[in-house]
C-alpha cells in the first residue's frame, strides 16, 4: 500500500517521522509521503529534517518519500516555490487544493495544475473539467481523500477526472494516529467516491498506481 500525502509534528501532525513511519509499516504499508505544510518560511527545515530520517524508513522496509505541501500560499507564489522544493531535494511537491470547507486562495487549484514541479493537486474540491484536463496534460495526479470535510467533493472528483483522463490517488492526509487507513479503509475511500473494478484493485496498489511508476 502507499500513502502520498501525510502529516507529522513538523508541521500540524501529532507524530514524529519516525512514529509514523513504524505505524504505517505496521499497517502494511510499503510506500509512503510525508507532505508537511508548508510556505517560504519553513520549507527548508521541513526537507533537511525529512532527509534525516531517509535511513530509518529503509531500515523498516519503507521507501519515504520526502516532501512538502504547500499551504494557503498565494497562487502567483505557487510555481516559484514549487521549484524551489524540487531544487533541495523534495520527492513529492502537493498542492493544498480549493477544499470546500478552507478559504483556499481562488486561483489555487489552477496555479496547481499548470506548474511543472507539482506532482499532486490535494482535495481539490470542486475543481473544474478545465483545470482537470490540465492536469492530465501535465501528469499531475488529482486526490481522492478520506480527510473529513475535504472528502465532500471525492465523487466529484472522480468524475471529472474519468472524463478527462486525470491520474488518481488515493490519500490519508493523516494529521493523527487514527487518521491513518487500513487496507479495507482504503477500498471504502475509493469505492464511496464511485471507482470500482478493475479500476479500484490498480489504483490503491503501488503496482498498478499510474501515479507511482514515476518513481520505479
Amino acid at each position: 500500500m502507499y500513502d502520498f500525502h501525510t502529516h507529522t509534528l513538523l508541521s500540524d501532525g501529532d507524530l514524529l517521522p519516525s512514529e509514523l513511519l513504524r505505524r504505517m509499516q505496521v499497517l502494511g504499508y510499503t510506500v509512503v509521503g510525508i507532505t508537511d505544510h508548508a510556505d517560504a518560511g519553513n520549507i527548508d527545515e521541513i526537507l533537511s529534517a525529512l532527509h534525516k530520517v531517509e535511513k530509518s524508513a529503509t531500515s523498516i522496509g519503507i521507501r519515504l518519500l520526502t516532501g512538502v505541501e504547500l499551504t494557503h500560499v498565494p497562487p502567483v507564489h505557487i510555481p516559484k516555490l514549487a521549484r524551489y522544493a524540487k531544487e533541495k531535494g523534495a520527492d513529492i511537491v502537493v498542492v493544498h487544493g480549493e477544499t470546500p470547507v478552507e478559504p483556499v486562495m481562488p486561483g489555487t487549484n489552477h496555479a496547481a495544475v499548470t506548474c511543472p514541479f507539482v506532482d499532486i493537486l490535494a482535495h481539490p474540491g470542486l475543481i473544474t473539467r478545465e483545470d482537470a484536463s490540465l492536469a492530465g496534460k501535465h501528469n499531475i495526479a488529482l486526490e481522492i481523500t478520506a480527510r473529513g470535510g475535504h472528502n465532500r467533493t471525492n465523487g466529484h472528483v472522480v468524475r471529472v477526472a474519468e472524463s478527462t483522463g486525470c491520474i488518481l490517488v488515493v490519500d490519508s492526509d493523516a494529521h493523527h494516529p487514527g487518521d491513518l487507513m487500513s487496507e479495507r479503509d482504503r477500498e471504502i475511500v475509493a469505492s464511496g467516491a464511485g471507482i470500482s473494478g478493475e479500476l479500484l484493485k490498480n489504483l490503491l496498489t503501488t503496482e498498478g498506481n499510474e501515479f507511482y511508476q514515476r518513481f520505479t
